[in-house]
């Protein structure tokens, strides 16, 4: 069994983590840490998982997290950079869900996240979680930083094209909409249902915290720099990443075949027939990203629509098929659920 600790287990993260780790059948939950919640049992405050979890949450200090296999870091930006070094030292592994470790340029990260990065020797070592990409050096990883959830939706949609060769890779376009839970648990006004129910807005235009993390994951694929705009948008809804993809082809291909090819063996990328739409309610609560592939008219331009849910795939259900392999258990493990619809 992998001995597992949770830090940060009060927001959607963490209790997606919660939902899927309970079913785990090779995971036993050894401590959640909330400063706020210490000593309240997690049933009480997720009825959800009642009858299926008798843990209270803990302080931070007393949690013993270096006696732990795994420690998930399921917090806000910053939190795990100034705990991950002593439990990496006493031989724990981490998946941070956050961004500390996903961006290498260190002076890039402190310019998007407005703090002193406090490991950065610690970067460098750390492997990206997109199984996808990077599965072997997942496998022996110490450190994971998994992926953000409009990374996940945009860089899946893209890896196909970009490995090929075939798309100008200086003007791609990525449309992008997410579920308000993609803003975390927090009380904010822009998340309020008076606020977003019944709205559609985009925001970050001049520049989005993921931009980087996209840029840097398309970049290493493609071998040198690209060029990206990235729209987020805000959409009525709780769960769920829908992506729009536009780049320009520089060769004829079919590319139904590339896309089917490049993912035939991943069951976690799911490309849909010729001519259909995905729905962000076809991979609700499921680790499953659904891609479909178009060239309207015949004409010279890829629209690639790619949908997950943004607190599996995008977070938690992702972070534990990085945990899958980093056991050297079936990558399926544990989060192999069904969509669930309606």
């Amino acid at each position: 069994m992998i001995n597992v600790g949770i830090v940060g287990g009060t927001g959607y993260t963490g209790v997606e983590l919660l939902r899927f780790l309970v079913q785990h059948p090779e995971v036993n939950i050894q401590a959640i840490t909330s400063r706020s919640e210490a000593g309240m049992d997690v049933a009480e405050l997720f009825t959800s998982l009642r009858g299926h979890i008798d843990l209270k949450f803990s302080d931070p200090v007393e949690s013993k997290l270096e006696t732990c296999d795994l420690v998930f870091f399921a917090t806000p930006n910053g939190i795990a950079m100034q705990e991950t070094k002593s439990l990496i030292k006493a031989g724990v592994k981490v998946i941070d869900l956050a961004a500390d470790f996903r961006i290498k340029d260190i002076a890039e990260w402190e310019k998007w996240y407005g703090m002193q990065h406090a490991c950065p020797d610690l970067v460098a070592e750390a492997v990206y979680g997109l199984p996808e990409i990077n599965r072997e050096q997942i496998k022996t990883a110490r450190l994971i930083a998994n992926p953000g959830c409009y990374p996940t939706a945009v860089q899946l949609g893209f890896l196909p094209l970009i490995e090929a060769g075939i798309v100008d890779i200086n003007h791609l376009i990525a449309d992008v909409k997410s579920g308000v839970s993609g803003a975390g648990r927090k009380a904010a006004v822009h998340t309020l249902h008076a606020e977003a129910s019944d709205n559609f807005k985009a925001y970050g235009v001049p520049g989005h915290r993921h931009l980087p993390e996209i840029k840097q994951g398309l970049s290493r694929i493609a071998n040198k720099p690209v060029g990206l705009t990235f729209v987020p948008h805000l959409v009525p809804m709780i769960r769920g990443i829908h992506a729009t993809l536009y780049a320009k082809l520089a060769e004829d291909v079919d590319l139904q075949t590339l896309y089917e090819k490049r993912y035939i063996d991943e069951s976690f990328v799911d490309v849909l027939p010729s001519g259909m739409h995905p729905e962000t309610r076809s991979v609700r609560g499921s680790n499953l990203c659904r891609i479909a592939v178009h060239q309207p008219q015949n004409s010279d331009t890829a629209v690639i629509l790619s949908v997950t849910d943004n607190l599996v795939k995008g977070a938690a259900g992702q972070a534990i098929q990085n945990m899958n392999l980093m056991f050297d258990l079936p990558e399926t493990m544990g989060i192999n659920q069904v969509p669930l619809l309606p």
